[in-house]
């Protein structure tokens, strides 16, 4: 380990209040994640309970390793499942519980942890979208065996793609360690054209660039023509990419550096701008994330539930807005053949119809006030 990636683990763990030896840095969150099931020995005809209301990548993770992902309803007000149903999925074959932080929102974690680990079955938090945030006065990421997180674009921190580990089980840190031996290390051609897609969308990312470089980078990370949050093959098939299991580059440890000590003030603007935007749409009687979940939740995005998405975005690209169309399916963003990942959508009807509805808001804007008149000029639409 070098002194930037050494540097890089201590602010980690700074803000999560661990060692630095339980940071583990990965190419992508995914990586970490399927790290960490192969840590814990995680193999064929196992059962991994998750969110049916997630990104593919995470059903991904765990059928590469030959396990079964048994996916769980979620509720409407926190979009995340509820301790009773995740207790009446679990089988004697389940292995491993994923709790997932939903746009930045965790739920039930003092209840699932405690039972799981009297049974003996492992907890991961799934922190892609909480990195930063609490739940219950602890930081996202500590309440589990282990955490996984995700530094891709557009979440709390940036490094362009790239993601990291938190283990607090002392077994599963050794083994981790020993899995983490196998860890592929990036090409110098990757470390430059992360570089140059990192600057690039510093220069050239604004409100009205947004939809254009947003569709054109997911075309090309689709045809695998660049370097993308997913790979079209990983939307085709959950079949492991070559290469998959790779290691942090430099230039993301670099970037990770600079954009850590950013993070508190971005994590501040996000919940006081959720303030507002809940404040609006409560008024209305229009969904929202309710007052009580404040609290524990670090915003991410702002989560909306609309008539028309098509309808709504093109409003919103009008209007300057930089919506986001967070789940298009309960494995975003796959939106057909739901069968090769093993997911029967009549089992997750809550999250499948949340699905058709959802967009967001972005917290992190410096101007709410234009987000704001976007929502009222828009009423009909929000549901």
């Amino acid at each position: 380990m070098n002194n930037k990636q050494k540097k890089f683990k201590e602010q980690i763990s700074s803000i999560l209040g661990t060692d630095a030896e339980c940071i583990h840095l990965y190419w992508k969150g995914r990586v970490a994640l399927y790290a960490l099931l192969k840590a814990a020995g995680i193999k064929n005809g196992d059962e991994v309970i998750i969110p049916g209301f997630t990104c593919v990548v995470v059903p991904n993770a765990v059928i590469y390793t030959g396990a079964i992902p048994v996916y769980v309803d979620i509720q409407r007000t926190t979009l995340n499942p509820s301790f009773e149903d995740i207790r009446a999925a679990v089988t004697p074959k389940t292995r491993v519980i994923i709790l997932q932080n939903t746009f930045g929102l965790s739920s039930g974690l003092e209840f699932i942890t405690t039972w799981a680990k009297s049974n003996g079955i492992l907890t991961f938090e799934d922190c892609t979208h909480g990195f930063g945030g609490f739940y219950q006065g602890k930081p996202n990421g500590t309440f589990c065996d282990a955490a996984f997180f995700s530094t891709q674009w557009n979440k709390p921190f940036s490094t362009g793609i790239g993601g990291f580990s938190a283990v607090l089980n002392d077994e599963l840190q050794a083994r981790l360690t020993e899995t983490d031996k196998s860890l592929i290390q990036p090409g110098r051609f990757e470390n430059i054209l992360l570089f140059l897609l990192i600057k690039s969308r510093k220069y050239l990312l604004s409100p009205g660039t947004y939809y254009f470089l947003r569709n054109f980078y997911r075309l090309l990370s689709k045809l695998n023509l660049t370097i993308g949050s997913s790979s079209g093959a990983e939307l085709k098939d959950p079949v492991i990419p070559d290469s998959y299991f790779k290691a942090m580059s430099k230039t993301q440890v670099n970037e990770g550096i600079h954009e850590i000590p950013l993070l508190a003030d971005v994590l501040a603007l996000r919940k006081k701008n959720a303030g507002l935007f809940t404040q609006i749409l409560a008024q209305h009687g229009k969904y929202h994330v309710i007052p009580e979940l404040h609290r524990n939740h670090c915003f991410l995005k702002y989560p909306v539930l609309v008539s028309d998405k098509k309808k709504f975005e093109e409003s919103a690209r009008r209007q300057g807005i930089e919506s986001g169309d967070w789940f298009v399916s309960p494995i975003h963003p796959v939106e057909k053949d739901f069968e090769k990942w093993l997911l029967s959508s009549i089992k997750i009807p809550v999250a499948s119809d949340i699905s058709r509805y959802i967009m967001n808001l972005p917290a992190d804007t410096r101007h709410p006030e234009r987000v704001i008149d976007f929502i009222e000029k828009n009423l009909d639409m929000f549901l």
